[in-house]
């Protein structure tokens, strides 16, 4: 990390108070200070950037990197490279699709050291709660995870089994003492199916999780929240239906939040081809109609924030020469496209880059614990700095790809907004196609366990 002091300044820099002119002085790897640029002490270094927009970092709360044991469907160095070319500066790990899970004090262990020395951006871990690790989790805490995920049904791998009521009944209370979230997937129900009639068709498979799921999942763990006061976070919200039931837990003054996922806000159902395999995710990606409410949910803070999800493996294992989507794994590749198919839509929408950096940056990294240091521009906090084109268009390209493995439903189309430069704790990590020649990610952990 250079010591020198320098200065990155735009005529138009998100800041806490709004876009500006302003001039970010950057000190020891943080933000030093938001000036008016005729502020800036004499002698500091200038890159002045003119229109192009200065943000923080994305942050990205929900990335399966897998890790060790399936680094063949991706892992940390390729997944973190693809993240800073997409502007994200902070990922989290999910603790499925690795061999092991990370659901014991062990396994972080090794998900750690997997990750040293690998990683081009910051990176930390979510722990998992299953049937019987009640007795990890506290170790867990003390050791650095953020917090812990559970499945309400099958996860998809026989690793990381689901949790009933009375497993989270045993663990909330742990994380409630502890003061760490618990993040879940909520599809709920006690008659999974598989796709039913032709399974090439997207119709069979959008049928086969309908709605109820994820609003029968919500009200539970609605309840839970208020009967331990554990903070609850939902991920990759799908059902548009659940945003009554989540608005009256927020008025309620529970300690409840939500997240979506650019999938969801981007494609519709309506326009997924039959044997589009490499589209499908869980829950599903749902109706034009049901898109238009989640951004709707977003605008009123129902939702609070958009994280990729992203979720890749082999292509093989998307069973494109078939296109048979009961067969195909469910998840969809999308770590460095997140933050332009996220603006692409809300350019369409009106939206603003205040908004971009609230979903994006500030809110995910509040959930982690890191609010005030990363995700924002605010004094003290890590100096993670995109330079960011807006109004610039691009069309990515396969050969572009930077994920492991090139499937991707964003290859091939038009999105709004390039970066253009990548910093980390105020160290340039990319710039126009190009990398540091050495990884310097670090593992964050919530500022209470570190």
């Amino acid at each position: 990390m250079s010591s020198q002091p320098w200065v990155l300044a735009s005529q138009r820099v998100v800041t806490e108070t709004g876009v500006r002119e302003a001039a970010v002085v950057v000190r020891d790897g943080k933000v030093a200070a938001v000036l008016p640029p005729s502020e800036v002490p004499a002698g500091l270094p200038v890159e002045h950037v003119g229109h192009k927009v200065v943000m923080p970092g994305v942050v990205d709360c929900h990335a399966h990197i897998n890790e060790p044991g399936r680094t063949e469907w991706e892992g940390f160095e390729t997944a973190t490279r693809a993240a800073a070319s997409g502007g994200i500066t902070t990922v989290v790990d999910m603790p499925l699709n690795s061999i092991p899970a990370t659901t014991t004090l062990a396994a972080l262990h090794l998900k750690a050291a997997a990750a040293e020395g690998h990683c081009a951006i910051d990176y930390g871990f979510w722990g998992g709660v299953i049937p019987g690790n009640t007795g990890e989790l506290d170790a867990m805490v003390s050791a650095g995870v953020t917090g812990f995920k559970c499945f309400l049904i099958h996860s998809g791998v026989d690793e990381f089994p689901h949790t009933t009521r009375e497993d989270l009944e045993r663990a909330l209370p742990v994380l409630a003492r502890r003061g760490v979230p618990l993040i879940v997937h909520a599809e709920l129900t006690p008659d999974e199916q598989p796709p039913q009639g032709d399974t090439r068709t997207y119709r069979s498979y959008l049928a086969s999780r309908p709605r109820h799921w994820e609003d029968d999942a919500i009200r539970m763990m609605v309840e839970l929240c208020r009967l331990h006061r554990t903070r609850v976070h939902i991920v990759h919200l799908s059902s548009s239906d659940a945003l009554p039931d989540i608005a009256a837990a927020r008025r309620e003054g529970l300690p409840f939040s939500v997240e979506t996922c650019p999938h969801y806000l981007t494609f519709d159902a309506e326009h997924i081809p039959d044997g589009a395999t490499f589209l499908k995710c869980a829950p599903p990606i749902r109706e034009a109609e049901n898109r238009e409410k989640l951004w709707e949910g977003l605008a009123r803070g129902d939702i609070d924030m958009v994280v990729s999800d992203h979720s890749p493996c082999t292509p093989a294992l998307k069973h494109l020469d078939k296109g048979d989507f009961a067969a195909a794994w469910g998840g969809i590749a999308s770590l460095q496209f997140s933050l332009p198919a996220v603006w692409t839509g809300m350019r369409e929408r009106g939206h603003g880059l205040e908004s971009l950096v609230r979903w994006m940056c500030r809110h995910p990294a509040r959930l982690i614990g890191l609010e005030g240091v990363k995700g924002s521009l605010t004094p003290g906090a890590d100096a993670d700095l995109l330079v960011f084109d807006p109004e610039a268009s691009s069309v990515p390209e396969a050969s572009q790809v930077r994920h492991r493995h090139k499937l991707t439903p964003y290859a091939g189309r038009s999105l709004h907004g390039v970066v253009e430069r990548t910093y980390l704790r105020g160290e340039r990590i990319y710039a126009q196609g190009e990398f540091s020649s050495s990884p310097s990610g670090r593992w964050v952990r919530r500022p209470d366990t570190a």
